[in-house]
C-alpha cells in the first residue's frame, strides 16, 4: 500500500486520489496489510508503441496503454480513450475505480482502462482507423470476450469499437461480438447504450430525491458538461418533470430562469458546435454555473471541478458525479459537512458499464433484447446498488462515497480470500 501520508487533495493526481479512497475503505473494513497490497496493485500494465504512416507520408509513433487492475470477479472491463492527457498513472487510477464500480454494481467484471496519448481532432478518419487497428493488434493477446472487453471513452465512439471488433475478429477468423461493447447496432451493439450513463445518473438522482420525499416535478437542475452523458441526463430529467435552468460546455454555458428546452438546445449545439447564442437564454461561465442556486447539480464535465476554493459557494442540495472525480477529497468533505448529498461517481455514472455488461451478455448469447428490457435491467441494477449504498452509509455512519467504496472493495476482497492465493508451490 502507498504511504499513509497523503498530500492535500488539491494536489492529488488521479492515482493518488484513487489510492486515498482505497486507504479509507481498507481502514473502515479492517482489511489486513497483505490483502490491501493486492487490492492496490494492478494485475497487468501494458504499454505499446503505435507506428503509423500519416496521410502526408510521414511516419509517427504514438504510445498506448492498457491497465488491467483486478480480475478476481471476471474478465476485465473498461474504456479506451484517445486524449492528449492520457498517462499510465491516469489509466491505472481509472482501472482501479472500474474494479470497485463493477463490484458495487454486482456485475462479474474486473476493472481495466486503456488509452492513447493523442488529440484525435488532429487526425483524419483514415488515420484514426489505422491508429485504432494497430493499437488493437498490439493488444490482441491481452483482450477478448473472456479476457478484457474494451468500450468507448473520451475521444472514442461506436465507430472505433467497430474497428476494434473487426480487427480482433479478423485475427480470430470469425465474428467475435463480445470483444468490445458500445459498438454499432449492426454488429451486435445494444439498444439503450447511447443514453445509458445519463440514464444511470438520472436514476440515482431520482432515488435521492425520493429519499427526501421529492420527485423531479418542479426540481431545478444545473448540468455542467453538456456532452453525451450530460445531455442524456438533462433530457431524461426534463422528460420526468424537472426544470433544467442551466447547462454548459467547455467554452461556456447558458442560463434561463424559467428553464431551458433541452432537446432544442441539444439540436442547436450539435448544429453550431456551441451553446452560444441560443435564444431566450443568457450566457454563463463554467465557474458561475457551479454556484447557481438549484436543487440538483450534475457534474458531467472533467475532474477537479469543485475544490476547496469553491466548495463553500455551492448551493445545490444534491450533487451527482456523472464524470469521474469532479470533486476533490477535501471539497467532498466540505460539501457533506454542509449538508449536501454527494452521489459519488462509481454509483452515479455506472449506467454505462451496466449496459456494456448487458450488451456483452447479449453478444455471448446471440440473443438481443428490446430497449425496454435493457432499460428495465439497468434500472434494477442501479436502484439495487443505490439502496445498498444508503443502507451501508446509515449502518456504518459514513458518507455515501465511502459507503460505495467499502461495498465494492469488500466484495473484491472477499472474492480474493475465497479464491485463495495461487503460487507454483500450491501445485
Amino acid at each position: 500500500m502507498p504511504s499513509k501520508e497523503v498530500p492535500s487533495s488539491e494536489n492529488l493526481c488521479p492515482l493518488e486520489q484513487a489510492n486515498s479512497y482505497l486507504r479509507q475503505a481498507v481502514k473502515e473494513l479492517n482489511i489486513n496489510k497483505g490483502l490491501a497490497e493486492i487490492l492496490s496493485s494492478p494485475s497487468k500494465v501494458i504499454t505499446v508503441s503505435i507506428p503509423i504512416k500519416r496521410d502526408n507520408g510521414e511516419v509517427e509513433v504514438l504510445t498506448g496503454h492498457r491497465v488491467q487492475h483486478n480480475g478476481v470477479l471476471g474478465p476485465y472491463k473498461g474504456g479506451t480513450r484517445f486524449h492528449p492527457m492520457v498517462t499510465i498513472r491516469e489509466v491505472s487510477a481509472l482501472a482501479m475505480l472500474m474494479t470497485w464500480k463493477c463490484a458495487l454494481m454486482g456485475i462479474p467484471y474486473g476493472g481495466a482502462k486503456g488509452g492513447i496519448t493523442m488529440d484525435p481532432k488532429l487526425y483524419s478518419v483514415k488515420e484514426l482507423e489505422t491508429i485504432t487497428r494497430r493499437y488493437t493488434s498490439e493488444l490482441i493477446k491481452d483482450i477478448g470476450p473472456l479476457v478484457d472487453i474494451p468500450a468507448p471513452d473520451m475521444g472514442t465512439s461506436a465507430r472505433e469499437m467497430g474497428w476494434m471488433m473487426d480487427t480482433y475478429s479478423t485475427n480470430q477468423g470469425y465474428a467475435v461480438m463480445g470483444v468490445v461493447t458500445g459498438k454499432p447496432l449492426s454488429i451486435g451493439g445494444s439498444l439503450g447504450r447511447d443514453m445509458a450513463t445519463g440514464r444511470g445518473t438520472m436514476l440515482t438522482v431520482r432515488e435521492a430525491l425520493a429519499d427526501v420525499n421529492r420527485s423531479f416535478e418542479g426540481t431545478r437542475i444545473v448540468v455542467q458538461g453538456f456532452g453525451n452523458v450530460g445531455a442524456a441526463a438533462a433530457i431524461l430529467m426534463q422528460n420526468a418533470g424537472a426544470k433544467i435552468v442551466a447547462v454548459s460546455r467547455s467554452s461556456g454555458g447558458v442560463f434561463a430562469e424559467n428553464g431551458l428546452d433541452v432537446s432544442a438546445l441539444k439540436a442547436y449545439a450539435d448544429n453550431n458546435r456551441s451553446l452560444a447564442g441560443f435564444p431566450q437564454a443568457k450566457p454563463i461561465s463554467n465557474a458561475e454555473i457551479l454556484t447557481l442556486p438549484c436543487d440538483v447539480l450534475v457534474l458531467a464535465a472533467m475532474e477537479n471541478q469543485i475544490t476547496e476554493e469553491n466548495a463553500h459557494e455551492i448551493q445545490a442540495n444534491i450533487i451527482a458525479e456523472a464524470a469521474n472525480g469532479p470533486i476533490t477529497l477535501n471539497a467532498s468533505k466540505i460539501l457533506e459537512d454542509g449538508g449536501a448529498t454527494v452521489l459519488p461517481d462509481i454509483l452515479a455514472n455506472a449506467g454505462g458499464v451496466v449496459v456494456s455488461y448487458l450488451e456483452w451478455v447479449q453478444g455471448l448469447s446471440y440473443l438481443f433484447w428490446e430497449e425496454e428490457k435493457v432499460n428495465q435491467e439497468l434500472e434494477r441494477i442501479i436502484v439495487n446498488a443505490y439502496r445498498k449504498v444508503i443502507h451501508q452509509s446509515k449502518e456504518r455512519g459514513i458518507s455515501l462515497r465511502l459507503a460505495s467504496y467499502t461495498l465494492g472493495i469488500d466484495r473484491v476482497a472477499k472474492a480474493l480470500v475465497d479464491r485463495g492465493l495461487y503460487s507454483h508451490q500450491n501445485t
